[in-house]
């Protein structure tokens, strides 16, 4: 199967995203989505998250960079698991707030994790 980078999808009137078929293995045991650093969301498969996110986010007590850090990727982060049977998350209304998301939805493969915006913000 090719490697996806990039999708473009319709969210459905419950806030749902349908994966792609060539990504969802990716995902397949979570998804950690939380804002990023501009108007759109990071969306990072759990095992990532839990190795690489998370001992990133302890670093130093009294380091208030880290201490940022912290309350940017845990405002409103959220663990979805896909459906088996259709490959769909479901996104929280606040996140989608956030990155100004309506229906239409770009994600775009950024290493090891994916951006998830509205088409006009991807970018920013």
């Amino acid at each position: 199967m090719a490697k996806v980078d990039y999708f473009a999808r319709k969210l459905d009137d419950k806030n749902r995203l349908t994966l792609p078929t060539e990504v969802r293995d990716e995902f397949a045991e979570g998804i950690v989505v939380t804002r990023g650093f501009g108007t759109y969301l990071h969306a990072y498969p759990k095992e990532v998250w839990q190795q690489d996110v998370e001992s990133r986010l302890k670093g130093d007590i009294l380091d208030e960079r880290i201490a940022d850090l912290n309350v940017r990727f845990r405002m409103g982060k959220k663990e979805v698991v896909p459906d088996n049977k259709q490959g769909r998350i479901t996104l929280d209304s606040d996140l989608l707030g956030f990155a100004e998301i309506q229906q239409n939805i770009v994600a775009v493969r950024v290493g090891q994790y994916w951006r998830l915006g509205s088409p006009k913000n991807i970018n920013s």
